[in-house]
């Protein structure tokens, strides 16, 4: 009984979908009244099919129609309108120009672009994105065709949820955690007491591209032990990396080697601790090697370039185990001697671990010389940035906040600052937030 209402609705949606390719609606005349003889059915789908097709056939020549129309329509008018005289002009005017107006030209231009880009340098400054693209995304993209906004209501279900998967997934912000746990030391007993994995896949390929990027080069497979580690690290198997960083190390010192035993096989900090000075001490004299031969060509810059970075890793990592081991104020020490050793190395994101070890010393002024120096547009915001501010902003007008007074005056600028840095915290990352309350 329902098989007519479901043909109806079938022939209800290829007409619409006809209608939106032709751009116009259909007279109540061609539209099918009733669907209980198959032959109307029949002769129905035939004259839509017939229409459409003539339409597709019209548009396909019309246009070569209107082309030759115009080009006729300005040869006839070729005498009225003075076409060849003012061609004559303009091509004087042009030859009349001196090299004083391109340079005005050229030095407005510059003026104009110098104008828009210091407007983009305040707007992103104020509001943390660009205007540009973000007039081309909000308006200019639905005008465009972009964004479907007037999508039909008996659309697939299909549709609808890859729509939603796409939205989900360009609101997504990849960040590099600087806060990342040990995955032998902390991972592994989160694992060990409640039976669930912390770590998906996903977090799994991005720290493998880290490590990728971070502690390899073009030059390891002239040295046997970076060999076995650049095959290590692309490993998905916890054991098999593992038994690669001991096969590396019966071969040299590598530094690499002592990284995934500390990250990995280390089921405690103290021990995270002692293979992470291993690394340090192997690390140290390959940097002073390639240190003095990075100058020899690209290959050397490259190694040089890489040892950098296991360097500051292991330093780094040196600083987070001491603040686990309740040794917060060495921890400090070490991260700001290593952010003065290397300033520009800013993809680790040390400063984010020392804003934590200082929270966590409440050495709040610390905080605010730290903050003011990486709350930049030079750099992407994160989480712990925003949050940070957030809390600044708030603890200099709570000890003064009253609701009541605020009821009766309203906020004051450096309330209305609190607030604003607490909403734009929380749009950037509604789940700390979350994650405090559980």
């Amino acid at each position: 009984m329902n098989h007519p209402r479901s043909t109806q609705c079938e022939v209800e949606v290829a007409e619409s979908d006809l209608q939106s390719a032709c751009g116009f609606a259909l007279p109540l005349s061609s539209r099918p009244r009733s669907l209980s003889s198959p032959n109307m059915a029949e002769n129905g789908g035939g004259f839509l099919e017939q229409l459409k097709s003539c339409i597709i056939w019209s548009w396909t020549y019309l246009w070569t129609l209107w082309f030759f129309a115009m080009l006729f329509l300005v040869y006839i008018l070729r005498i009225p309108l003075k076409i060849n005289d003012n061609l004559t002009s303009v091509s004087m005017f042009l030859n009349t120009l001196t090299p004083k107006f391109y340079v005005a030209l050229t030095g407005t231009s510059s003026l104009i672009s110098g104008l828009i880009l210091i407007f983009e340098w305040w707007y992103f400054r104020k509001y943390g994105t660009s205007f540009i693209e973000q007039v081309s995304v909000s308006h200019l993209r639905p005008l465009l065709g972009g964004v479907d906004n007037n999508s039909p209501s008996n659309s697939n279900t299909s549709n609808g949820d890859s729509d939603s998967n796409r939205q989900s997934v360009s609101e997504c912000k990849v960040w590099r955690n600087p806060l990342n746990l040990f995955r032998g030391a902390e991972y592994n007993r989160y694992t060990w007491v409640t039976g669930r994995e912390p770590l998906t896949y996903y977090d799994m390929n991005l720290s493998a591209q880290d490590h990728q990027t971070f502690f390899t080069c073009d030059t390891d497979h002239l040295r046997p032990a970076d060999a076995i580690m650049q095959k290590a690290w692309r490993e998905r198997n916890p054991q098999a990396r593992i038994s690669a960083a001991h096969e590396a190390l019966e071969l040299n010192e590598c530094a690499t080697a002592y990284i995934l035993l500390a990250e990995e096989e280390a089921t405690t900090i103290v021990e995270a601790e002692k293979l992470f000075k291993q690394a340090l001490k192997a690390g140290e004299g390959c940097y002073r090697r390639s240190q003095q031969l990075q100058h020899h060509g690209t290959q050397y810059e490259a190694q040089h370039r890489r040892d950098t970075n296991v360097l500051v890793y292991i330093k780094r990592r040196l600083a987070m185990c001491a603040r686990k081991l309740g040794r917060t104020r060495e921890a400090v020490k070490m991260m700001r001697d290593l952010m003065k050793e290397f300033p520009l190395l800013s993809m680790f994101n040390i400063h984010e671990n020392l804003l934590e070890a200082l929270l966590e010393l409440q050495a709040y002024a610390d905080v605010q010389a730290v903050l003011a120096k990486y709350d930049d547009i030079s750099l992407p915001k994160s989480a712990t940035i925003c949050y940070t501010a957030a809390l600044l902003k708030a603890r200099a007008v709570s000890d003064k906040f009253s609701p009541e007074a605020a009821s009766r005056r309203g906020l004051s600028t450096a309330e209305m600052n609190a607030v604003e840095a607490i909403h734009r915290a929380v749009e950037f990352n509604p789940h700390v937030p979350k994650e405090t309350q559980s």
